[in-house]
């Protein structure tokens, strides 16, 4: 198997484990501008002219957001499957949507978004087949330095507005997981703001409400928060279930039903198997391009 990989990040680097730990022996290729010393076995082009000659079996998009739609625009005609890192732009309009309509008709494609296979998520998402959902409510807060300890954040794209950066769109996890399970909503309602002492320039809190036929979505995200804390509660006609997702625990009327251990990496290399089992053999419907940009379009 080859793969090429264009933005060689701290994600990217996430990904590049995942592929080694289902094929030891996979050639992994970095797109660079300029010539560099080729590093931890991963080697080196420096055109995308030389991607028909490598015949890569797929390419990794894991550059900033912001270059997305440019990266796309010079991919997508290699008709190559796509695996391209959450969020999909930074955002949208026209001419991003005419572009995600190019590649839906042309490539295998597949937004990462590795919560959807948090076991946590998929086990509360069985779980509430059979309730009456009367509200719901998503949480997720944690602090930004702490993502990148001895970096300054002027530095780190989720801090700057200009490179797509904002937890709106950093942290749009918790809008694709409330779209996997519950649809799109009716309507919506948005505030987001970046008054923290963190001194950003990109929005470092927002706050959603959505709108379903029988009951509301309220989603809250921050970057500021130093106690980390993500969770899922959903209050039905028959009690709360609460998911907790950094503990991967689910309480019931505030007892423990489910408790299972998960690695983060666990959640890369099911989502990374996924996408070789599905996307590779063009038979992937889970996330594509199309599924990324509904999501990417309930953001803002």
């Amino acid at each position: 198997m080859r793969v090429l990989i264009i933005g060689l990040g701290s994600i990217a680097k996430k990904h590049i484990t995942a592929l080694r730990i289902i094929n030891s022996s996979v050639e992994i290729y970095a797109l660079k501008r300029s010539e560099s010393e080729e590093k931890d076995g991963i080697k080196n082009i420096y055109s995308l002219t030389d991607i028909q000659e490598l015949s890569f079996q797929f390419i990794i998009i894991s550059n900033p957001t912001n270059i997305h739609f440019k990266t796309l625009k010079e991919v997508y005609q290699y008709n190559i499957p796509l695996f391209i890192e959450k969020p999909l732009f930074s955002v949208k309009g026209k001419e991003e949507k005419q572009l995600v309509e190019l590649i839906e008709d042309n490539n295998s494609t597949y937004v990462a978004c590795n919560l959807r296979f948090h076991k946590g998520i998929k086990k509360i998402r069985e779980l509430l087949n059979d309730c009456r959902i009367e509200e719901v409510n998503s949480y997720c807060g944690s602090y930004l330095p702490d993502w990148r300890p001895g970096v300054d954040l002027k530095n780190v794209y989720s801090a700057n507005k200009e490179q797509g950066g904002g937890v709106h769109i950093d942290l749009i996890h918790e809008l694709d997981y409330i779209y996997w399970i519950f649809g799109l909503p009716i309507s919506k309602k948005c505030f987001f703001s970046n008054n923290s002492s963190l001194n950003i320039t990109a929005y470092d809190y927002a706050n959603y409400l959505f709108n379903y036929d029988s009951f509301n979505v309220n989603i809250v995200l921050n970057y500021y928060r130093r106690d980390a804390k993500r969770t899922f509660e959903v209050i039905t006609n028959n009690g709360t279930y609460l998911l907790n997702l950094l503990e991967n625990k689910i309480l019931f009327n505030n007892e423990v039903i489910y408790s299972e251990d998960q690695e983060v990496m666990d959640m890369y290399v099911d989502q990374m198997n996924f996408f070789i089992k599905n996307a590779l053999n063009k038979k992937n419907t889970f996330n594509t391009i199309q599924e990324g940009y509904k999501v990417l379009d309930l953001c803002f």
